[in-house]
């Protein structure tokens, strides 16, 4: 059950000593979720997977598959059996309903077309303007039939076969393209060379799915110019465990380092897949104390926060945490190479900097970058525009600052459905 809407987040006390010094259980990894379902349901037998996120996005992907033929078993919350193979995949007799979720629509977008016949998928009016044409030019360049109008979903794939070959893509959209295509890699048909034109934005990203890819057993090399996998292989099932979600982690760590708290994030450590991990050594420049330890990472706040100059380019996803810290830090914080997120749930190097901006803050903007100048917070109600991470970023800023709500808490459903009741531990009484 979520708070009413607008969620007014009640200010903690300065602290005296450490204010909230607790371990705070982050929920499974979205990325490595989604991508563990794919895996999964391509892979030959039965897959058990540990830790699985439950959300809005994971639950699309799930559905999806289910509509494909695959079988998926729910012997827990958090623990799932399925029954994978290609000759287990099959065209649905409807569309398959993506939701908002880029990961289900990008990562199945390769996968359909390994189904023979045409599938369709389709997702609710954000995915309608969320940019997919990249990935649609990457896969005609194979020889796949595809049906989309407007570079959006809805789209078409026409099936049965993934040929291999040579193909480039821009690497500056979006990393999720890349690593649709390694997941369904393995099963192509023949030796497939992919070129990145340019930087390849959220590298860290395609490292996750390039080492899942292993893990069940296929192989991507990569190259000078890109990627390159032999295809005509298949995947294994296993037992296979997901890592908590690093890019919610970021909200507990911050709230560490926003409210003078020590905050211990268990299962994150050093060596973990998510490249979003690298958040708490942004903390740690802005003078927050990071301790990196087997099987857990602690974050604990110190007197004052120090403005940074961040490139975020590897790290878009924690853009909006950084920003909403911005204005409880010393100096102007500078946060650059992002322009990525322009095209994610919502335009939010736009949505940080008008929210920003609500809250009385100095922000000046740029294609790629945005600059804070830390001033007052003024009360307002901060305006979700239905993203989780728009909604959790700037809840953290609220715990710090007096008159901070928060527009559509309900959002946060997409990803971390239990966001409003773990932020609610940190307080000596439920504040809703």
């Amino acid at each position: 059950m979520f708070p009413p809407a607008p969620l007014l987040i009640p200010k903690l006390p300065a602290p005296v000593g450490i204010l909230v010094d607790r371990v705070w259980r982050i929920p499974g990894s979205k990325s490595i979720t989604n991508r563990a379902l794919v895996l999964a349901a391509l892979a030959e037998g039965t897959t058990r997977l540990e830790g699985v996120l439950e959300s809005d996005d994971t639950r699309h992907m799930q559905q999806a598959l289910l509509d494909l033929g695959i079988v998926v078993r729910k012997l827990s919350a958090t623990t799932l059996e399925i029954d994978g193979g290609r000759g287990r995949l099959q065209a649905p007799n409807k569309p398959l309903f993506v939701g908002n979720s880029g990961t289900t629509v990008r990562f199945l977008t390769a996968l359909c077309c390994l189904v023979e016949g045409p599938v369709t998928l389709v997702g609710d009016e954000a995915m309608a303007k969320r940019p997919i044409q990249d990935l649609v030019d990457g896969l005609r360049q194979l020889g796949v039939k595809i049906d989309c109008a407007t570079g959006c979903p809805p789209l078409t794939v026409y099936g049965g076969r993934l040929p291999g070959g040579r193909l480039s893509m821009r690497g500056d959209r979006s990393s999720q393209y890349f690593s649709a295509l390694l997941l369904a890699g393995a099963l192509s048909e023949g030796e497939t060379q992919l070129t990145i034109e340019g930087d390849l934005v959220s590298r860290p990203y395609v490292e996750i799915t390039r080492r899942m890819v292993e893990d069940f057993g296929g192989k991507i090399e990569v190259t000078e110019q890109g990627f390159w996998w032999r295809g005509g292989g298949n995947y294994t099932a296993r037992a296979y465990n997901i890592e908590p979600d690093a890019s919610s982690a970021s909200y507990a760590f911050a709230f560490a380092a926003a409210t003078g708290s020590r905050i211990q994030v268990p299962g994150l450590a050093p060596g973990a897949l998510q490249g979003d991990y690298g958040f708490v050594d942004l903390l740690e420049q802005m003078g927050a104390r990071v301790e990196r330890a087997q099987g857990a990472t602690t974050v604990q706040g110190g007197s004052a926060l120090t403005a940074i100059d961040a490139d975020m380019f590897h790290i878009s996803d924690t853009v909006m945490t950084l920003a909403a810290l911005a204005p409880l830090a010393r100096g102007t914080t500078s946060i650059r190479n992002v322009a990525n997120i322009r095209i994610k749930e919502t335009d939010r190097l736009a949505a940080t900097v008008a929210e920003l901006r609500r809250l009385g803050q100095e922000v000046s903007e740029g294609p790629d970058f945005l600059r804070i100048e830390p001033r007052p917070v003024t009360a307002a109600v901060v305006r979700s525009y239905k993203d989780h991470r728009m909604a959790m970023a700037f809840a953290i800023l609220g715990a710090a600052q007096d008159g901070v709500s928060i527009e559509d808490p309900t959002c946060v459903a997409k990803t971390y459905p239990g966001f409003w009741l773990d932020l609610a531990a940190n307080y000596p009484s439920s504040p809703w």
